[in-house]
């Protein structure tokens, strides 16, 4: 996120999109609904479901599947064309703008109505809203990122952010929502095969030459490494033979989950990490019991960029041991010594390596969180990203065009389908299904399908169905309601016994190398 989470209740526009923000992120959206009925900030909604923040919105834009790039570039189209952008901004602060203007031309409203399906007046409605407003903020998640033009979705939100001058604005900002607790700080501390801490380029050679002497190696690679999500074709080629698995469970979560069983299957070695004893851990050679939060000592570094102390509470079970522990040592049992005693002296070292980290300590932490980037021992932290000047100096304005998704529907498989998840579980389950509660209130897994669908196929509410696409099938209980468009339906993917992603499909955003989760075509019948 660019700005601070409280920033989300200052703002007098909020766009949210991608994000059903009330059963995803509920505390947060908290913040949005406050802004909306305390303050009179208008919400934009742009979601292909009915998503409860519908209710507290102004203006829902339900776009097609995969369509997000033309919406925000209709938009963008509109604020260009009756002069609402920030012109001393985009001047001042920005590179790209002609360009730009150029690209989006051509998207009409009437041009991206016959895209989105969004009707044109909303398109003008949404970007009068959005450009006048005194500060815009938008919240976004997986609903933009998982599509084979997910780095262009988000470029395109930056394009409509920083072209209202709303980067670097109390109240503004383009600010991803993190699905879990440290997320954000998986990916500060180096969980990206492309960087070190605090997203500094392994290719770079001062950045190999300073790890090498903290570390006291030589020879560190200066080639990235793989994404997960090519990790599996890998092992499945052969050319991956040994896989580590820490805290997640590819089993529920990977799309085309046959194929990612094959690949793990074909692997000499596979280990997992993890609290639980997960669909994945149960392929494992080697499981190794780790503690969950409550149990360890460490830093959360949140989804606004905030790290803050994590305190033991409990002892782990068993023989779980602390994540850092583990991976001491085996290291040093496969030669190389890690002198940590503990958290804070890992710690220590992250602070000493990572200029985005090194003003922070766990004396600053003790009572209060810091955000950063945190530069010094005497710096506030940094809530509000790019208020003077951006990181690389001028913001950068893509030209972005609309791509149709990779997977469309036809005779054989006819409906458009999306995943996402609900109020009651995370992601995989693996800790959510620990709970009788919640287990209760979310049973098994459902298929949102409309009325016109369901009669169409001549099935009523509570009935089995099989979903197939070209990857696989699962059976499931259709949930006849209106949070669809006829054509489309919708699956959380949280339940290994009906898994979403045994249909999703694996075309990757050539970029970042996400799957697109978000949109396939699959077919629906009836069971007998």
């Amino acid at each position: 996120m660019t700005n601070p989470i409280g920033d989300v209740e200052k703002a007098k526009a909020i766009l949210i999109t991608g994000s059903n923000t009330t059963e995803n992120h509920p505390v947060l959206s908290c913040y949005a609904k406050r802004a909306a009925r305390f303050a009179d900030a208008k919400i934009i909604v742009a979601d292909p479901r009915k998503i409860p923040m519908v209710r507290h919105s102004v203006l829902w834009m339900r776009q097609k599947l995969g369509t997000d790039v033309a919406w925000i570039n209709g938009m963008i189209h509109v604020i260009i064309r009756d002069k609402l952008y920030d012109e001393k901004y985009v001047k001042t602060r920005t590179v790209g703008f002609d360009d730009l203007a150029k690209t989006v031309g051509k998207y009409t409203p009437e041009f991206v109505e016959g895209i989105t399906g969004i009707p044109a007046e909303d398109i003008e409605e949404a970007a009068r809203i959005f450009a006048k407003a005194k500060s815009a903020s938008i919240l976004y998640t997986m609903g933009i990122t998982q599509h084979i033009c997910g780095t262009d979705n988000v470029k395109s939100l930056a394009n409509l952010a920083m072209i209202t001058g709303n980067v670097g604005r109390e109240g503004g900002g383009v600010n991803p929502l993190r699905g879990q607790n440290n997320v954000q700080g998986a990916c500060d501390m180096g969980g990206l095969p492309n960087v070190y801490t605090g997203y500094q380029p392994v290719a770079n050679a001062d950045n190999k030459k300073k790890f090498e002497e903290a570390w006291g190696v030589t020879g560190l690679n200066e080639k990235p490494g793989m994404t997960a999500t090519r990790m599996l074709p890998a092992a499945h080629e052969g050319k991956l033979k040994a896989l580590y698995i820490i805290g997640e469970n590819p089993m529920v979560s990977d799309p085309d989950i046959d194929h990612a069983k094959a690949c793990l299957e074909h692997l000499d070695f596979l280990v997992v990490q993890d609290i639980f004893l997960t669909e994945t851990a149960q392929l494992a050679h080697v499981v190794l019991p780790s503690a969950c939060f409550a149990e360890k000592d460490g830093t959360f570094s949140n989804t606004e960029r905030k790290i803050q102390r994590v305190r033991k509470a409990v002892n782990p079970p068993g023989q779980a041991k602390d994540d850092w522990w583990i991976l001491v040592e085996l290291a040093r049992r496969m030669g190389y010594t890690m002198n940590y005693a503990h958290s804070r002296a890992i710690f220590e070292e992250i602070a000493r390596v990572t200029p985005s980290y090194c003003g922070v300590s766990y004396d600053r932490l003790e009572h209060d969180g810091l955000h950063w980037p945190c530069p010094g021992p005497d710096h506030p932290g940094t809530p509000c990203l790019h208020k003077e000047q951006f990181t690389c100096g001028l913001g950068v304005l893509h030209a972005v065009e609309w791509i149709p998704p990779a997977e469309q529907p036809d005779d054989q498989y006819p409906y458009y389908l999306t995943t996402g998840r609900h109020i009651y579980h995370y992601h995989t389950g693996t800790m959510t299904m620990k709970s009788d509660g919640l287990n209760k209130a979310a049973p098994e897994c459902y298929l949102e399908i409309t009325p016109a669908d369901a009669k169409g196929l001549g099935v009523a509410d509570g009935e089995m169905v099989e979903v197939k696409s070209r990857r696989g099938a699962i059976t499931v209980k259709a949930r006849v309601c209106d949070a669809t468009e006829d054509g489309t339906v919708f699956l959380p993917f949280h339940y290994a016994k009906a898994a979403a992603n045994k249909l999703t499909n694996t075309a990757l955003d050539p970029i970042a190398a996400i799957p697109e989760l978000k949109v396939c075509a699959v077919s629906i019948s009836k069971t007998a």
